[in-house]
């Protein structure tokens, strides 16, 4: 299983992290994701992740990513 941490900007309320969190487990292949508003930190664990296509999960939701 895959790890991948992203540093997630732009949220400001559990919404934000709700919303976050929703868009990366649509995401195939996510088995856990685990998001952290006072860190700004997303963890993914799965099978065969994309990180790009986590970024863009995330910035499809209106907040911006990288890969940590």
């Amino acid at each position: 299983m895959a790890q991948i941490e992203l540093s997630v900007q732009g949220m400001t309320c559990m919404h934000c992290v709700a919303a976050v969190e929703k868009a990366l487990r649509e995401v195939p292949g996510v088995q856990t994701v685990a998001v952290h508003l006072d860190s700004s930190n997303a963890t993914v664990e799965g099978d065969s992740l994309d990180a790009e296509t986590l970024v863009q999960a995330v910035e499809g939701e209106g907040y911006t990513a990288q890969v940590r």
